[in-house]
């Protein structure tokens, strides 16, 4: 006599609810990215009280002077203080990388939403998008850099244009797997209006990538304006940037290496911190792996 036992198989565990707190506890990084963004953007608030002077005060008697007590990032080739260009220069590379990112992501987002949910409009925007990630986007920039009077706005304009496709493709990818599944044909079924269906059903679950797709804009936004002011397209050379800082000093780079040195890390620092958050926020906000863990 052969007895039969039943299992009965546990029903998967919901996933968790996101927590800013346990993704930093399980995630060091968005903890440690977190933190020097922070810094950085304390720096360039406080920057008038941070024992700087006037970025653009020349002094020819003190050019292209070694890191020192009385300049602490050495000066450039017309006596200039690193230090306070630097620390002023900070404000320009925060924002563009957050204007960047905000712009870029809300076009993006209106944009893919309809691309993936209206099926007719999907092909025509779907070709313009193509036809702007076939330009590379810092070719794109310097063109329209060069159509255009440079100063802060235009830099930023020309930088969020070859943003744009790339968060039309993540939401609109994210769109057309929502949009077959039974929650969302339910609500089509009982009348949700076009916009509802789409704040309600559509925007919550496109949240989370977009966001990690945003601390990517903004760290690739930061590179572009300093490639940019480094070949003399981006930044007017007036206004004190890490870019500007670095196009400057190539010509005395090896009688000054800390013209190239200076900015240089505190850019990298930057991205990196960027990069950083939006490692460990991807992490956090995937409920895959809050699921296993």
């Amino acid at each position: 006599m052969v007895t039969t036992i039943l299992v009965e198989e546990e029903p998967d565990a919901p996933p968790r609810r996101w927590s800013l707190r346990e993704t930093v506890g399980r995630h060091p990084t968005v903890a440690i990215g977190l933190v020097i963004l922070l810094l950085l953007a304390a720096m360039a608030i406080a920057a008038p009280y941070l024992w700087t002077v006037d970025p653009l005060r020349i002094s020819p008697a003190f050019r292209l002077r070694g890191p020192s007590e009385r300049f602490w990032f050495g000066t450039d080739h017309v006596g200039r203080d690193v230090y306070s260009r630097i620390v002023y220069g900070s404000r320009i590379s925060l924002q563009v990388g957050l204007a960047v990112a905000v712009i870029a992501t809300a076009i993006g987002l209106v944009v893919g939403l309809v691309s993936g949910y209206v099926r007719w409009l999907d092909g025509f925007v779907m070709r313009i998008m193509d036809g702007l990630m076939s330009i590379p986007g810092i070719l794109l920039a310097i063109a329209l850099m060069a159509l255009t009077r440079p100063s802060l706005e235009t830099v930023i304009i020309a930088i969020v244009i070859p943003e744009v496709p790339r968060v039309v493709r993540l939401v609109r990818a994210v769109v057309l797997t929502l949009r077959e599944q039974p929650f969302v044909e339910a609500a089509e079924a009982v009348g949700t209006s076009f916009f509802n269906t789409l704040r309600r059903h559509i925007l919550p679950n496109a949240v989370a990538p977009l966001i990690v797709q945003a601390t990517y804009i903004c760290a690739s936004a930061m590179i572009t304006e300093a490639i940019l002011s480094f070949l003399g397209a981006g930044i007017p050379p007036e206004v004190p940037s890490w870019g500007n800082v670095m196009a400057e000093g190539r010509q005395y780079v090896l009688v000054a290496f800390h013209l190239i040195a200076v900015p240089g890390a505190f850019l990298t620092v930057t991205v990196l911190a960027v990069n950083l958050l939006g490692d460990g926020l991807r992490d956090g906000l995937d409920p895959r792996l809050r699921r296993r863990l």
